[in-house]
């Protein structure tokens, strides 16, 4: 790829026109996940904090059993843990066990019960738990490990409730430590080994200062809780909620497959899940138009935002603003943002498809990089801010996912763990980005780049042109071994069927020959993960062959 070398290499923030009054990075405005909620649970006892099935706990409520579990957690352990488990799923028991770590200052390691007990243990011991608040499903999980190496286990009733509140006397202050970590989640590794990224209270602190006035969290607010705790996005869900005064709704395994009719009889004002979500809820019928008239914002993000979902959901909720949102795990959760607002038929056309990622924060920094290592209009997107985190929980793999540069200066340089990592250096997100008409717009992963026939070709951009068939709703291709030993591309669909000539000839007219996949399938909803992303290893053994290289 040829560098195009820009007057102003930074990338542009949002219009201040969207971004809360001030600086998120403001000392003034730092405040921990434990304080915000504090801060609200004092000025706001009786109001809802969280809503489940029929239970509605108040703030004092949710209080309550919070500081009841944070003290048995110091009689049980014998003190404050620095690290704490909490395997537990969507329950009142595991939101007040969340909150309860935070009391203590200590950082939660979220473990999802439904995953092999062997990963869930190697993470933990990993992570080097010092005790653990584990759901009923999984009280047997650690005590397979020898005794000396387990970690101090409470169990979580899910019917226990505080029978009022506890006087707090054994437990520490409460929290203000913003170097403190907030929480651990482990995300894939290109080794086949499970990355941990510890974000800090002052990393997640400003994407919280920044998003809660923006939008508009505020007691009477009540947001979706769709996010599982070990997906990053599991943050904004409580903290942003709590940290406004308004009320967390947490929907059942079965009221996700009805997503409107959720938000329609909880009256949501917020909404945030994967674009999944819509394409999933269509497929079911189950996606009715014209009734979320109480969305105020709806929010999605971790996997490409098609033209598609967003005129869909303009459909569904015809007064709320639509947000495609964009950030790793390494940047607490999200680092920009693209909003949409009135008719759909005043929204521009999208470059393959795909909503933009818009906009960097105002308190985030942001550079395209090309291959030579100089800014570009298309090239990796390398981010930097208090946002960043500040190293994987094992630092040997740093290495080649940070680099050095400077305006004005030479080629970026890599990072290669050979000096101490700084908050200069930029922490390379391997999306291919470009910018065009002031916003970003994702182009696919740099490692979803594979060559055929000696071409180079990037999959993000294949999925962008089968996208755009008026048939197609939603799309995933991977590189897969053909029987002679030769990669090619295989894609599924989901939407309405299409002729596989008619199809093939359509791409044709749109690509050249090298990118058509050699087979196109028809599935009725691409298989996802437990994160709700579209699950490429699972997709590749569907279509009956195993990942090429």
């Amino acid at each position: 790829m040829t560098a195009e070398t820009p007057t102003a290499p930074m990338l542009a923030t949002a219009p201040a026109s969207l971004a809360d009054p001030g600086d998120p990075a403001d000392p003034a405005r730092q405040l921990t996940f434990y304080r915000r909620f504090e801060n609200s649970a004092l000025r706001l006892p009786g109001r809802p904090a969280l809503e489940i099935g029929d239970e509605v706990l108040t703030y004092a409520e949710l209080r309550a059993l919070a500081l009841t579990l944070a003290e048995r957690i110091v009689r049980k352990h014998g003190g404050v843990p620095r690290r704490v488990a909490l395997v537990a799923s969507r329950s009142v028991a595991a939101y007040a066990g969340y909150l309860a770590i935070q009391r203590l200052g200590a950082g939660v390691l979220p473990l999802n019960p439904d995953h092999p007990a062997q990963r869930n243990l190697d993470v933990a011991q990993r992570a080097g738990v010092e005790a653990a608040l584990v759901g009923s499903r999984s009280a047997d999980l650690f005590r397979v490990l020898p005794e000396r190496y387990r970690p101090t286990v409470l169990e979580l009733d899910d019917t226990e409730r505080a029978a009022g509140t506890p006087s707090g006397e054994i437990l520490p202050p409460v929290p203000d430590d913003l170097e403190a970590e907030a929480y651990l989640l482990f995300t894939s590794g290109s080794t086949g080994q499970p990355k941990g990224v510890p974000i800090l209270q002052r990393n997640f602190s400003p994407f919280l200062a920044h998003n809660i006035p923006r939008f508009g969290i505020e007691p009477g607010s009540r947001l979706s809780g769709v996010f599982g705790l070990t997906f990053d996005a599991h943050a904004f869900d409580l903290f942003a909620t709590w940290g406004g005064g308004g009320t967390l709704v947490a929907p059942s395994a079965q009221e996700l497959y009805r997503p409107v009719e959720f938000i329609v009889e909880r009256e949501l004002t917020h909404w945030f899940s994967v674009p999944s979500v819509i394409r999933e809820a269509r497929r079911l019928g189950s996606l009715p138009l014209g009734r979320a008239v109480t969305l105020r914002h709806s929010v999605f993000g971790a996997e490409p935002v098609t033209r598609e979902h967003v005129d869909l959901w303009r459909e569904v909720a015809p007064h709320s603003e639509i947000h495609n949102v964009y950030g790793p795990t390494e940047l607490s959760l999200c680092c920009s943002n693209h909003r949409l607002t009135g008719p759909s038929s005043s929204w521009p056309a999208y470059p393959g498809g795909t909503v933009p990622i818009g906009t960097m924060y105002p308190h985030m920094e942001g550079v395209l990089l090309g291959e030579d290592g100089l800014p570009a209009e298309q090239g990796e997107l390398c981010v930097r801010g208090p946002q960043r985190f500040d190293g994987y929980l094992d630092p040997r793999e740093n290495a080649g996912r940070f680099c050095s540069y400077e305006e004005g200066t030479g080629p970026a340089v890599v990072y290669d763990g050979s000096e101490p990592l700084t908050d200069r250096h930029w922490y390379r997100t391997g999306d291919r980005v470009r910018r065009e008409d002031g916003v970003l717009i994702h182009r696919g992963r740099l490692d979803q780049q594979v060559k055929l026939r000696g071409h180079r070709v990037e999959i993000g951009e294949v999925e962008a042109v089968l996208r755009r068939h008026p048939q197609v709703v939603d799309v995933a291709v991977v590189a897969v071994t053909a029987e002679d030993g030769e990669t090619e591309l295989a894609a599924a669909y989901a939407g309405r069927a299409v002729e596989p000539a008619a199809f093939d000839a359509w791409l044709r007219e749109r690509m050249p020959l090298h990118m058509v996949p050699a087979r196109i399938r028809l599935l009725d909803g691409l298989p996802l993960n437990d994160n709700g992303k579209t699950d490429r290893i699972a997709l590749a053994r569907i279509l009956g062959t195993r990942e090429g290289s």
